[in-house]
């Protein structure tokens, strides 16, 4: 049991480590761009899924009709 609950600690233990890494070895700019990448997905597939679920709620609603 007491291994379970190491093993589980461990994993925020090297997700911080491996974090410090990265950001003590990039540049300002290269952490920037990495960061600004990363948002610009977040927004594309936020708003595809929106778009999504705007669009196919309504549509399958329609074809097979409110439960």
């Amino acid at each position: 049991m007491s291994d379970q609950v190491t093993q589980l600690l461990e994993i925020p233990k090297e997700f911080l480590r491996d974090g410090t890494q990265f950001i003590n070895r990039s540049d300002k700019r290269e952490f920037l761009q990495i960061s600004r990448a990363v948002g610009i997905g977040f927004i594309v597939m936020g708003t595809i899924g929106y778009v999504v679920k705007i669009i196919h709620i309504p549509i399958n609603n329609i074809l097979v009709g409110a439960a």
